[in-house]
């Protein structure tokens, strides 16, 4: 049994989390309401930095885990899980500074065409409807149109919103493209595999591993490039996911490792099916429980507690210099 002790140096990043999410939420559904739109979108995109500067394997487990529960609405939880994955792979794409601001900041105002659409259809059971598929089609232009009503100049953050689901040429290689369409390609990755593990009435949300493994398989070739940067990146087992030990345990990732299906995890759910009472760590890169398999956030009914679980990762990497990826 493990357990981190109460300590100062452990900064609060689900509050600091919790509250950017909000701050997006104003941005995305009342953007009229904001003044200097493009200093607050900076603004946010300064505070997703420093989050994700702060402790990496940290931002993750929030990102899995809220992205399930959000509170302020999908469209909201959605631009924040792909912000956060593009300023995660900014540096191992080699993206310059220029590159990754444009970028992070499209992933953020990707959707603001749709807002309030896009929390109906998370909600709706049903699939969409003609005037409903039509301002899909339609919503990366009105975005556009929207955030240059705004006051946004950025002319390449304007054009990765704009081709952000406009398909790049068949098997071209990322590094081939011009700037806005290798871009938007990568933003059109990290879109599909947040849809892809966040759940909607209509259906469950995928587990991170069967997600990460549907972007590099040979059906979703023009993805497979970004989608094996992100596997390298965020790893088959990314801190905030669920999975099941070859013991029998429920566990939850806490952080990564240098081996992609080996990170350090914390069981909350014993053999007999029980919650336990105290998280159990196991470096399963050490030897003991190894991962058996990812588990969806629909089939683990036991709730955790976000500080504890983030305050015990901090402190094993304190105290494991070594155990991040």
């Amino acid at each position: 049994m493990t357990t981190a002790p109460a300590d100062d140096e452990y900064e609060d990043l689900l509050s600091h989390w919790l509250d950017l999410e909000s701050a997006l939420a104003m941005l995305l559904a009342h953007p009229g309401r904001v003044r200097e739109y493009t200093a607050k979108v900076r603004q946010c995109d300064l505070w997703l930095q420093g989050i994700v500067g702060r402790d990496t394997d940290a931002a993750l487990y929030l990102m899995f885990q809220l992205a399930t529960t959000s509170t302020v609405g999908y469209s909201a939880s959605h631009a924040l899980v792909c912000a956060t994955l593009c300023q995660i792979l900014a540096p191992k794409l080699q993206l310059s500074a220029l590159e990754r601001d444009s970028l992070v900041r499209a992933a953020i105002t990707m959707n603001i065409g749709m807002t309030a659409l896009q929390n109906e259809l998370a909600l709706q059971r049903e699939p969409p409807s003609t005037e409903q598929r039509q301002a899909i089609a339609h919503h990366p232009q009105a975005g556009v149109a929207l955030l240059e009503e705004l006051g946004i100049r950025d002319d390449l953050w304007l054009d990765v919103v704009a081709q952000h689901h406009t398909p790049p040429p068949e098997q071209a290689l990322l590094t081939s493209l011009p700037t806005e369409q290798r871009l938007a390609r990568i933003l059109a990755t990290t879109d599909r595999y947040a849809a892809m593990i966040s759940p909607r009435k209509s259906r469950p949300g995928r587990s991170a591993t069967d997600s990460v493994r549907a972007l590099v398989g040979h059906d979703e070739l023009r993805h497979g490039d970004v989608g094996i940067a992100l596997l390298h990146t965020v790893g088959l087992c990314p801190p905030g996911t669920f999975v099941r030990l070859d013991n029998g345990e429920t566990a939850v990732v806490l952080r990564r490792s240098a081996r992609a299906n080996a990170p350090l995890v914390a069981s909350v759910v014993n053999t007999q099916g029980t919650a336990l009472k105290q998280p159990l760590l196991h470096h399963t890169a050490r030897g003991g429980p190894q991962v058996q398999s990812a588990l969806s956030r629909s089939a683990v009914t036991v709730e955790v507690d976000h500080r504890a679980m983030v305050r015990l990762g901090l402190y094993a990497a304190r105290i494991t210099p070594t155990l991040g990826a």
